[in-house]
């Protein structure tokens, strides 16, 4: 198992918008080979901002590389972004792979 997170500060007052962007874009994820599962996940809320982690999890690192070039990933990344100011700085990727299952 493999699993890649984006975390996302988004500024307070953009919550809404964030979600909804999210919600109603394409991912085209479950059309790609080695795709298992995806979760938006709302974190703590700081001072100037809420943290937010797009989750996925993959059969493997190789899956999970693959999408990131395919047709797939650009068409999911070329839609609609959230309004400016939505985000504090760019999302922060991590990676982890299964050592216990």
């Amino acid at each position: 198992m493999f699993i890649a997170m984006n975390r996302f500060r988004i500024a307070k007052g953009f919550e809404e918008g964030f979600e909804d962007v999210w919600r109603k874009r394409d991912s085209y994820l479950s059309e790609v080979p080695g795709f298992e599962s995806f979760a938006l996940l709302k974190g703590p809320e700081r001072e100037d901002y809420v943290l937010y982690s797009s989750h996925t999890v993959w059969k493997s690192r190789e899956a999970f590389e693959a999408w990131t070039e395919s047709d797939h990933f650009r068409k999911a990344h070329a839609q609609a972004s959230a309004p400016k100011g939505t985000y504090l700085a760019h999302p922060e990727l991590e990676t982890f792979e299964a050592v216990v299952q």
